[in-house]
């Protein structure tokens, strides 16, 4: 009797270790040729938005730095008819809304509609900077999950092929291979499309940010500019 619980245990503990050994390293190589494709794509598209992300994370954050005194020193230099003085104090400020109050600072002397439509038009192409790359995070968020469906249907499509040519002996170690296919591309596919969902919402809110500053700014300096000598 003990020595048949002893054999049981023994059993048991061998499960529970090949168990724990199933590692993610041995899914993808189960998965065969086509899952392996397809998580390498995969893994570079992961690659990619990662770093589109940072690149672009760090440069928005670069962005959004203003110095709380540099309106209040625009107007200063304004108010003196100091212009030059206020374009030094621009280009020293290497932001977007720095380059906006630069642009309209440029266009003094002329109709006020003129400089706004300056600095709308200036605005657009820092927007557009700020937005370098970030709509690639949105298509891969999109392509991921897709590619990894489509890893799904090969893999299924692997399994009914070797069901056909079983002859009727089906033996669940031959659809290993499109199991793990189907599996691990559609595990895959989606943690990629959720980090690159992420990230691309993340970066846009604080695009988003960045671009109420800049109007914010840009009409705190037009209303400078009506103001009573």
């Amino acid at each position: 009797m003990i020595s048949l619980f002893q054999e049981n245990t023994g059993l048991l503990e061998e499960a529970v270790s090949e168990e724990k050994t199933l590692s993610i390293y041995k899914l993808i190589m189960d998965g065969g040729l086509g899952g392996q494709i397809i998580i390498a794509i995969l893994f570079v598209l992961l690659a990619v938005a990662i770093y589109i992300y940072f690149e672009r994370f760090f440069a928005i954050k670069a962005a959004s730095k203003v110095d709380k005194n540099f309106m209040n020193q625009i107007r200063d230099y304004v108010s003196n008819g100091k212009l030059e003085s206020a374009n030094a104090l621009c280009k020293s400020k290497d932001t977007p809304t720095a380059r906006l109050i630069g642009k309209g600072i440029s266009r003094i002397g002329k109709p006020l509609e003129d400089i706004n439509t300056a600095i709308e038009t200036a605005g657009k192409l820092e927007v557009y900077q700020l937005e370098k790359n970030v709509s690639v995070l949105a298509t891969i968020a999109g392509a991921a999950p897709m590619i990894g469906f489509l890893g799904t249907v090969i893999g299924m499509i692997v399994a009914i092929h070797e069901i056909a040519n079983a002859g009727g002996q089906i033996d669940i170690k031959m659809l290993s291979d499109g199991l793990y296919t189907a599996m691990t591309t559609t595990v895959a596919g989606l943690i990629v499309g959720i980090i690159a969902y992420i990230t691309y919402n993340h970066l846009v809110v604080r695009t988003d940010k960045v671009v109420y500053q800049m109007e914010a700014k840009s009409v705190e300096f037009l209303d400078l500019l009506n103001e009573p000598v």
